[in-house]
């Protein structure tokens, strides 16, 4: 073996956890990993190109973070959430996407409207279809925009955890009968109080929104069973 060989085994061997925690947070987040799913370390390994040293690091970081839970004698599974953890996390998520809608009313640019608006048409036509992926999809697209747009760094870190723990549930309540008829108006009254430049009524209006989606969770919890299989 080389020198050059005999380095890049070490360095694949000690390469750091960050990319794997990355790409599984990420898989997660998107809902590829579901919740309950098992995490076998050898599978990740082999998809991320990551020694199984780094992904047991991965793994236990992730426990940190809720998002993956260790069973005795059955390895690492992507963690399920209950109604009440749901909620719990919609009441931060109400408070500070509700910051974060604030902090964007006052920073907006023009280009920043046309986002916006179009992404709200986009919405209206999906609805109009009955496409309630393709809303969803927009829904995740809107409220990813106004985060960013928002400028709160720790408040969308914050946001972006919750969202990987609970995005399945997220995904339910998308698809429950009616709930877009619900959320879209919900939806065009953030984006106009956002393009209005009214801190206040951005506010307000995510507040509203997203304290809809808590007096729906338990009709989502309902037609579950008594776990969710994750949002």
């Amino acid at each position: 073996m080389t020198a050059t060989e005999s380095s890049g085994s070490v360095d694949a061997e000690s390469a750091p956890a960050v990319p794997v925690v990355d790409g599984i947070r990420a898989a997660i987040a998107d809902g590829e990993f579901v919740p309950d799913q098992r995490l076998v370390e050898a599978d990740l390994s082999e998809r991320f190109g990551a020694s199984r040293a780094s992904v047991r690091t991965a793994l236990v970081q992730l426990t940190s973070e809720g998002l993956v839970e260790r069973v005795q004698n059955r390895g690492a599974r992507v963690r399920a959430i209950s109604l009440a953890e749901a909620i719990e996390m919609t009441e931060v998520r109400m408070a500070l996407e509700g910051l974060c809608a604030a902090k964007a009313a006052e920073r907006l640019t023009d280009d920043n409207r046309d986002q916006l608006r179009a992404i709200g048409s986009a919405m209206q036509t999906a609805v109009a279809a009955g496409d309630l992926l393709g809303y969803s999809e927009h829904n995740k697209e809107l409220h990813a925009l106004i985060r960013a747009l928002g400028g709160q760094t720790t408040a969308r870190a914050i946001l972006e955890r919750l969202r990987g723990q609970n995005v399945r549930h997220q995904f339910q309540l998308a698809m429950q009968p009616g709930r877009a008829a619900v959320s879209l108006p919900q939806h065009l009254e953030i984006i106009e109080a956002l393009c209005a430049g009214d801190p206040d009524a951005a506010e307000a209006a995510m507040r509203r929104h997203l304290r809809s989606v808590i007096d729906t969770l338990p009709d989502v919890a309902a037609s579950r069973p008594r776990r969710f299989n994750a949002l």
